[in-house]
């Protein structure tokens, strides 16, 4: 064997155990999918009501449960189309949550500012932060019948909010990119 062949055979045996735990995690299906996006409009405002599935990889579920705080972030947008300069936003809101985990009382923590509701399991907690209905975005009389008008939607793992020696490591791990965001008509 020559030198190149051997290094080849070393190259393939060193990439070996990092292929096999990276190839299943990316055939998997995404993190996070969005189930139901409808804008609607009540009481005088444009609301949305959006649900999403959302199932947390092993590695941040694994830091949830080691004592670290993940934060979430939905927001949405309305905006009305201009040909000659950038389209109008007419309303944005945005909501971020936090969700800890309480290894004393073995439950799940969900804050929204000053706000704290608990919960006996993650999928429940996560079913508070997955899920919003008649979310107020604009004010209905902002809205011109006669033109049309768009959402845009993200929500997302911030993970921004994360102890900064964690953010060094994890920027580019698919693991750790949960998010959606889409783009819809608002019905006239």
């Amino acid at each position: 064997m020559d030198r190149r062949s051997w290094g080849r055979i070393v190259l393939a045996a060193t990439l070996a155990p990092w292929l096999a735990r990276v190839a299943p995690a990316a055939a998997q299906a995404p993190a996070a999918a969005l189930l139901v996006l409808e804008p609607g409009r009540h009481d005088g405002q444009v609301t949305l009501d959006f649900a999403l599935r959302v199932a947390l990889p092993a590695p941040v579920e694994d830091a949830l449960r080691r004592g670290i705080a993940l934060h979430f972030r939905a927001e949405a947008a309305l905006y009305r189309p201009r040909w000659y300069w950038r389209d109008e936003r007419i309303g944005r809101v945005r909501r971020r949550w936090r969700l800890t985990y309480q290894p004393l009382s073995n439950s799940f923590r969900v804050s929204i500012g000053a706000l704290h509701q608990t919960y006996a399991s993650l999928p429940e907690a996560m079913s508070a932060i997955t899920r919003i209905s008649r979310w107020p975005v604009a004010d209905a009389a902002a809205v011109d019948p006669d033109e049309d008008h768009y959402l845009e939607f993200s929500w997302r793992l911030d993970t921004g909010e994360l102890p900064r020696p964690m953010q060094i490591g994890i920027g580019n791990l698919p693991e750790w990119q949960l998010e959606v965001e889409r783009r819809i008509e608002l019905p006239r």
